[in-house]
């Protein structure tokens, strides 16, 4: 969950053979029998053991249109159903925040795509630091999770550390540097490619950038370990537009990369006319040609930033959707 205010050295793998296994086994995608074995010295990956982040997604814009529910971290469908129901269309991106230690449910992913949704796992390092993945200390879970993706088979979108340009995470800019979390986020791709996991798309999820906030340059992990951006960011007032909340943070990615963007949180909240200012957000999205938006459909309560997100019970709001989708989205049939 974003805030958000207008005003305002790598160490070297010993031994030439272990490193030519490790090398071959990221060309080629197999597993490395000897980084599967829990006794048998850890390799560390470097940015040079990379290859193009392969592309399961079509990137296509305003082709896009996700939900958060609370149910789904149950890893439950049926809230996602009575949402789809009630604003007449169906989510092809469904968003679930996998906390660190927690396994990939290919069952839940499974079920998703039945519907013909594809996960959206928000893999999030609640537990360890960011040092310690970057190191390789995390690799035991990271490949667990990675063979579970792989398992699964179908298209699965990613996102490690989202938000880290905020200050409320552990992983956030005033708790680690954005050099740490670059090699975090290559270490986490590197793993899955010498899994063979090679069916994620790597989602980088920056917050929306506020006037004192950093810059976004130095978290970006490079083109090679991305393959679309991601914004979180509400219309939590009725002065927030698309145009002077969401544009200064698609320019400033613009500026780093040509990758497709995603809005991959957001929500209209009633303080800012819900009904009324939904329009504007869909028109926002198709006017600057992001791949879409997910809807973090949430009654939360607290404050400007944490209002009732949801739709169901409100008929206006629910209408002013689903019109939406349908005049600003081209959703595949």
């Amino acid at each position: 969950m974003w805030r958000f205010r207008q005003s305002s050295a790598v160490r070297v793998v010993a031994g030439p053979m272990v490193t030519a296994v490790v090398v071959a086994a990221v060309i080629t995608g197999c597993t490395n029998p000897a980084y599967r074995n829990p006794s048998a010295p850890q390799p560390i990956l470097t940015p040079t053991d990379s290859r193009p982040v392969q592309v399961s997604l079509p990137a296509t814009p305003a082709s896009y249109f996700g939900v958060f529910e609370p149910g789904v971290q149950k890893r439950s469908f049926g809230q996602v159903a009575r949402f789809a129901k009630a604003i007449g269309s169906r989510p092809n991106l469904v968003l679930a925040y996998n906390y660190w230690g927690e396994p990939f449910s290919a069952k839940f992913a499974r079920q998703a795509e039945a519907h013909g949704a594809t996960v959206v796992d928000d893999l999030d390092p609640s537990g360890p630091s960011l040092a310690s993945i970057a190191a390789g200390d995390q690799d035991g879970y990271l490949e667990a999770f990675a063979e579970a993706v792989r398992g699964f088979g179908g298209p699965v979108i990613i996102s490690f550390g989202h938000e880290m340009n905020g200050s409320w995470y552990s992983w956030g800019y005033t708790h680690t540097s954005p050099k740490v979390f670059v090699r975090a986020w290559r270490r986490i791709v590197n793993v899955f490619r010498v899994v063979g996991a090679d069916n994620v798309t790597w989602l980088w999820t920056v917050n929306l950038i506020p006037a004192d906030g950093p810059s976004i340059r130095d978290w970006w992990p490079g083109d090679s370990y991305v393959t679309w951006a991601g914004i979180d960011g509400y219309l939590a007032e009725r002065y927030m537009t698309f145009s002077n909340t969401f544009a200064p943070t698609v320019s400033a990615i613009r500026r780093i990369t040509a990758k497709p963007i995603l809005v991959s949180e957001t929500a209209v909240g009633p303080l800012a006319g819900q009904a009324a200012g939904i329009p504007g957000l869909f028109a926002g999205v198709r006017r600057a040609h992001l791949l879409g938006l997910i809807w973090f459909d949430k009654a939360q309560s607290g404050g400007i930033w944490a209002q009732d997100w949801r739709l169901e019970g409100h008929p206006a709001a629910e209408d002013a959707l689903r019109q939406a989708v349908t005049r600003y989205l081209d959703l595949p049939s």
